[in-house]
C-alpha cells in the first residue's frame, strides 16, 4: 500500500505505545509480529518511531509552541500520535512535502479520531509551518 499504510502503521503503534507507556523494542518487535508490512512500509515505520522516540522532547516543544489555550497532556492520544508523525516529517524529511505531511495528518485523523480533530491538526502544523517559513 506505501506510504500511506506505512503512516497509519506508525500512529497505530504510536498509540499502543503511549496508552501502554512501553516504547521499548520489544514493543516494536510485538507489533511487526502481529502486522504485516512490505518491505518500505516497515522501514518508514521504523524510521519514523525511532526518531520520534529520540526527538520526542524536540518534537512536543514544536507542537507545544503552536497550541493555542491547550496543554500537549490534554491532547487525545491519537492527535498526538499524528502530530508527532506529521512534525517528524516536517522537520526530519525532507524527501517528504510539507503539503503531503500535512494533508495526510488531517486524513488520518478524519478516519481515527473525532469529527473535530481535523481542524485541531491543520491550526497546529499550519502554525508550526509558518513560523518555520519565517525563520
Amino acid at each position: 500500500m506505501g506510504r500511506k499504510q506505512a503512516r497509519e502503521g506508525t500512529m497505530k503503534l504510536l498509540y499502543q505505545m503511549s496508552v501502554n507507556e512501553d516504547f521499548s523494542d520489544e514493543a516494536l518487535d510485538v507489533y511487526f509480529t502481529e502486522y504485516t508490512f512490505d518491505e518500505s512500509e516497515k522501514e518508514y515505520i521504523l524510521d519514523a518511531i525511532n526518531q520520534i522516540k529520540q526527538n520526542v522532547d524536540s518534537i512536543d516543544n514544536y507542537i507545544e509552541k503552536h497550541l493555542e489555550g491547550w496543554n500537549i497532556h490534554r491532547i487525545a492520544k491519537v492527535d498526538l500520535a499524528v502530530l508527532r508523525i506529521a512534525v517528524y516529517e516536517i522537520i526530519y524529511r525532507k524527501d517528504i512535502p510539507v503539503q503531503v505531511s500535512i494533508n495526510e495528518a488531517i486524513e488520518t485523523v478524519k478516519r481515527y479520531s473525532t469529527e473535530e480533530s481535523f481542524k485541531f491538526i491543520n491550526g497546529v502544523l499550519g502554525g508550526l509551518v509558518r513560523s518555520i517559513n519565517k525563520e
